[in-house]
């Protein structure tokens, strides 16, 4: 790990705590990251529209310090964070909900500092396409019912039994495969906007 990245300020951690705090049903990363400039963090961010490249520098500091976040938070058992593409939440801690709340799929990359460094202009659009398709999986309601196993008429909580049952089943922890655990997240996401 580079020097220059050995370690994000403690006023980073506290900022965020305090915007997720203000925001207690959730934040979404482009709002969090303007809240987070306007408190002085990000300053390497020009005006929108902003180069992908400044994007990915900012949202990889972001998600580094929500993942060494939210292992600190579960660690001392003070919390959950839920961190997701269309929401950022703190929760209050539940240790049956450890495991599920946030699938890992991503924080080993988040927490590694070489893939900051490493990742290039090239790397970055591919990464922009593989989200923009990802999101685009469920054109339909139907179609994300359908992977997690339901059918309308369904309620709200019925669908969350049935995401947690299933990322529990494929969560890669438990001998899972991620690229079904993916799906599953991305139904849900899709039901839940």
């Amino acid at each position: 790990m580079p020097a220059s990245h050995a370690r994000l300020p403690d006023i980073f951690f506290t900022a965020i705590e305090q915007e997720l705090d203000a925001h207690p049903a959730g934040i979404r990363e482009h709002d969090l990251i303007h809240a987070l400039k306007s408190r002085g963090f990000f300053d390497f961010l020009p005006p929108p529209p902003a180069e992908p490249v400044h994007l990915f520098r900012a949202h990889f500091l972001l998600f580094n310090a929500l993942y060494t976040l939210r292992d600190r938070l579960a660690e001392s058992k003070q919390g959950l964070l839920e961190i997701g593409p269309l929401s950022i939440r703190y929760l209050p801690w539940s240790a049956g909900d450890v495991a599920l709340t946030t699938p890992d799929l991503l924080r080993s990359y988040y927490l590694d500092w070489n893939n900051l460094d490493d990742t290039t202009e090239d790397d970055i659009s591919r990464l922009i396409d593989s989200f923009w398709k990802q999101l685009g999986k469920f054109d339909t309601r139907s179609e994300a019912l359908a992977e997690l196993g339901l059918e309308d008429p369904v309620d709200d909580d019925t669908i969350k039994l049935a995401w947690r049952r299933l990322a529990m089943e494929h969560h890669p922890d438990r001998g899972g495969d991620t690229d079904r655990l993916q799906m599953i997240n991305a139904a849900i996401d899709c039901l839940m906007k």
